[in-house]
């Protein structure tokens, strides 16, 4: 049994184990169950998150209350329930998957509290998985050791995922949760490895819906490789890093101390750090599988921020004409001189904001293009979105509509920050937000009573819906610059949504 908190309409359980501890023989294994306790478990705190390095005071953009806090700990495969104090008929879950590059994050983060998203008749699972070297490494000494055990010989991270929505499978039923209807459901990092279950056959029947925000399948967070590494390539990375390390043996890998991983290390910098094709739970690239109709076929929701760059790039306020053209001739080659005509910027601030523009209009022919390989595969309905809300908050005007900023209002955590001054306006489309959320995750489609209505994405309908102050449907892209994006595909690019 548990023991949790009564928060208002809304009970939680924090820190509940969904695995063993991954440490000792267990660090760079499969997720073990968890041990079974006697009497009744206190889950009334959160657990440790998992190795990573901190920044409590914020980061970039990402000020307090979008980062790790508190402790971290090896043992951390942990999850977090929010359900309504009184329930009458089982209720559909959303397991959340947090993002930070693979390198960091926590289902701890203060604007993933699921309290207010619970209240409105959903249950709201957090998780934390394995992070960075210890959620990614692997070596020919432990693919060798799996396949004995008939295990994944890496993606130890995406297993802890896995292992998170069995638990779910068998257990949310005593929490009033019905687990015909769980919504596995991601941003960044998170929506990346969402994209990267639908593509799993060790995820099967695990979910029956989906939400990704500023993910998909190729997608690759600034200074990571441009495709997904082998299983033979991690082998040689880890072949590497084990002998910088001084180390022969598994048992002396398992024995280094945490503080020796390198799990700071500079993000997606190599396939020691992020998922990779390792044969069994990814049996290719995940947008090779979309295109081979090899993914499971589900109802998904996503999306991506207007200003997704700016936490990551530099973000000039003014540009010069050459370092301008020196932009697009590297983005699009021969077809540089098009998108200059769609782009017209005639000062040094108008380029800047061309530029953003140009990285924004990317994401969308990159969301275009999964959209054509997906509808094409399955008929399973597609909702999508741009969000376009500036959150305010410290020099909002730089950052603007940055990676990770709708994810307080859709949760309803805006009071997580309340040095940003959040205004009316602010309250009502976290409202709005959250009640096409709660929708989605309820029936596999955001609308409701109230709402404007979103379509759906359909090959001869490519039509989002615009999400911000206002909430209306548009066009994925204008005619004009839809027809240069397709042109910049057909002759080999490939639109990213960083």
């Amino acid at each position: 049994m548990l023991s949790g908190l009564r928060e208002g309409s809304v009970n939680a359980f924090l820190g509940v184990p969904y695995a063993a501890p991954p440490v000792g023989v267990n660090r760079w294994r499969a997720p073990q169950p968890a041990r079974p306790w006697r009497g009744v478990l206190s889950a009334t705190h959160f657990a440790p998150s998992c190795p990573q390095t901190l920044t409590p005071h914020g980061i970039g953009p990402w000020s307090s209350e979008y980062v790790v806090h508190g402790r971290v700990s090896e043992n951390c495969l942990y999850l977090n329930i929010w359900t309504p104090a009184h329930v009458s008929r089982p209720l559909p879950v959303m397991v959340w998957i947090p993002g930070g590059a693979f390198i960091s994050g926590s289902g701890s983060v203060p604007v993933y509290d699921g309290r207010h998203l619970a209240a409105q008749g959903i249950i709201v699972v957090t998780i934390n998985y394995r992070l960075g070297v210890l959620g990614f490494f692997t070596d020919p000494g432990l693919a060798a050791e799996a396949a004995r055990l008939h295990e994944p010989p890496a993606n130890w991270g995406l297993q802890d995922m896995i292992a998170a929505l069995r638990w779910v499978q068998r257990n949310i039923g005593a929490f009033g949760g019905n687990p015909r209807a769980v919504t596995v459901a991601g941003q960044s990092a998170g929506a990346i490895a969402v994209q990267d279950l639908i593509a799993s056959p060790l995820a099967a029947g695990l979910f029956a819906r989906a939400i990704a925000e500023s993910g998909l399948p190729n997608s690759r967070l600034p200074g990571s490789p441009r495709h997904m590494a082998s299983l033979a390539a991690a082998e040689r990375a880890g072949t590497a890093f084990a002998r910088a390390q001084h180390v022969k043996t598994l048992a002396a890998l398992r024995a280094l101390p945490v503080r020796d991983l390198g799990t700071s290390a500079a993000p997606m910098t190599s396939p020691l750090i992020m998922p990779i094709i390792d044969g069994t739970l990814l049996p290719a690239a995940p947008e090779r599988l979309l295109a081979a109709g090899r993914f499971i076929r589900t109802p998904i929701l996503l999306g991506m921020n207007a200003d997704e760059n700016t936490g990551f790039r530099s973000n000039p306020t003014s540009l010069s004409r050459a370092a301008w053209q020196a932009y697009l001739r590297k983005t699009f080659g021969a077809l540089a001189p098009r998108f200059a005509r769609l782009f017209p910027a005639h000062s040094g601030r108008g380029r800047a904001r061309a530029q953003r523009a140009v990285r924004r209009d990317l994401g969308l022919a990159a969301l275009y293009q999964w959209g054509r390989l997906r509808l094409a595969q399955a008929r399973a309905p597609v909702y999508a979105y741009l969000w376009t809300h500036v959150e305010p908050g410290p020099r909002s005007r730089l950052w603007r509509v940055f990676h990770s900023s709708e994810i307080p209002y859709v949760f309803g955590t805006l009071d997580a920050a309340p040095q940003r001054h959040f205004t009316r306006l602010d309250r009502r489309i976290s409202r709005r937000m959250s009640r096409y959320w709660v929708n989605f995750v309820k029936t596999g489609d955001p609308n409701g009573p109230g709402l404007s209505h979103w379509p759906r994405l359909t090959r001869r309908a490519q039509r989002i819906m615009q999400l911000g102050a206002h909430a209306a449907p548009r066009p994925i892209l204008p005619p004009r610059l839809l027809r240069a994006m397709r042109a910049f595909i057909a002759a080999g690019g490939t639109p990213q949504l960083y």
